[in-house]
């Protein structure tokens, strides 16, 4: 527990800061002025400024100065950027954000997103010099090295024997019945031929082996005996610095697909059919999912903080009130208007799509929650019966 705790603070405050960041250097190229740059949440721990040459110690009590305050605060959550005009006050001043071209406030807004994607290129890119595991076939990768070829669970299907004896994404077999195999068809063969038999799977999962028995059923959509599990062939695949570059560049951009396309099947079938077909997690979910991962290797961390740092940009260039994109759409509505819609309509829109945001944000932690514990549930259910 304390494990995931401080990995999922770690990832998180690397996602936050690094989006901060963008917001921070292109406001400060734009010529905007940038109050204080932050690491962490406030009530301020301490800061620093620069005045005359010299630089000097901010503490909670510190009045505004004419210079920035870089300040590390109490809650290590990310980090924030407070920038004059942000919010569209003080459009006569030169040094504020709403004074800016409608180009340069684009390129402010837009810059955390950018960020973020860019910090997925960085981390895609260490991983694969490293080594990253990778799904692998006969096909030969050209220039990169493959080494701890294995087979790997990567989806557990619900009431099947595999998730009732608690196998688990990520979990590497060893062997079946004493066997070793590394290709897939000849589990699937052995499988088969142990149709309603009990059989001895031993798993690896971290640093520890685990045996389970289990009774493989013949699975209705492939009509061949199984345990309800997805596995692939995986090994670790490293490449010289350019390649790895290159590979981190290219995966990037390829994700980032296909999570737009995830996004926009989840919506079609919201609206279409009223039904959501994939999961959908919040900050519970996400901090149980670190924890998984963190139990598979840092390797496996630097894959999921790229994915979770293409979600945020992705999710925050959304066109929604309150977002980076929602801003910006208000920019470019104003670019097409040849006017600035009222400010106070626009703050008002911004501040009813955050508090939808918080809304669904309690939601999806809910479900979170109440996935995680019948407990809750049913503590649930007895608030319900006294009311």
């Amino acid at each position: 527990m304390f494990l995931t705790i401080i990995t999922f603070i770690l990832i998180l405050s690397l996602l936050v800061f690094v989006h901060e960041m963008g917001h921070f250097v292109t406001a400060k190229r734009a010529g905007v002025r940038v109050d204080e740059f932050g690491f962490g949440l406030p009530p301020r721990l301490f800061g620093i400024y620069r005045v005359d040459g010299k630089w000097k110690i901010a503490t909670r009590k510190t009045k505004e100065t004419q210079n920035t305050i870089y300040s590390i605060n109490w809650l290590p959550l990310g980090g924030f950027v407070k920038i004059k005009g942000e919010g569209g006050e003080l459009a006569t001043d030169e040094d504020s954000l709403a004074a800016k071209s409608a180009g340069r406030r684009a390129w402010v807004i837009s810059s955390g997103v950018v960020m973020n994607v860019v910090l997925a290129m960085v981390l895609l890119s260490i991983g694969y010099y490293v080594g990253l595991p990778q799904i692998i076939d006969n096909h030969e990768i050209k220039g990169a090295k493959i080494s701890e070829g294995k087979v790997q669970v990567i989806e557990v299907v619900d009431r099947l024997p595999a998730q009732k004896e608690g196998v688990q994404m990520g979990d590497t077999f060893v062997s079946i019945d004493g066997i070793e195999f590394m290709e897939i068809e000849e589990i699937q063969e052995y499988l088969d031929s142990k149709l309603a038999q009990e059989i001895s799977l031993v798993i690896s999962r971290g640093d520890e082996q685990i045996s389970k028995v289990l009774t493989p059923e013949i699975n209705p959509e492939t009509e061949r005996a199984g345990i309800g599990v997805a596995i692939v062939k995986t090994a670790t695949v490293s490449y010289p610095i350019h390649l790895a570059i290159w590979q981190g560049i290219t995966t990037t951009f390829y994700l980032m697909k296909a999570i737009i396309v995830a996004f926009y099947e989840l919506f079609r079938n919201l609206l279409v059919s009223k039904n959501v077909v994939v999961d959908v997690a919040g900050p519970v979910g996400i901090a149980v999912l670190t924890g998984q991962v963190a139990r598979l290797g840092i390797i496996y961390i630097l894959q999921f903080a790229a994915l979770l740092s293409l979600n945020l940009a992705i999710i925050n260039f959304a066109p929604f009130p309150a977002l980076d994109g929602g801003r910006l759409l208000f920019i470019i509505i104003e670019k097409i208007r040849g006017k600035a819609i009222n400010q106070k309509i626009e703050n008002l829109i911004h501040n009813l799509g955050f508090s939808l945001l918080l809304l669904l944000i309690l939601f999806v932690t809910f479900r979170d929650i109440s996935k995680l514990s019948n407990g809750f549930a049913n503590l649930v259910n007895y608030v319900k019966d006294i009311f």
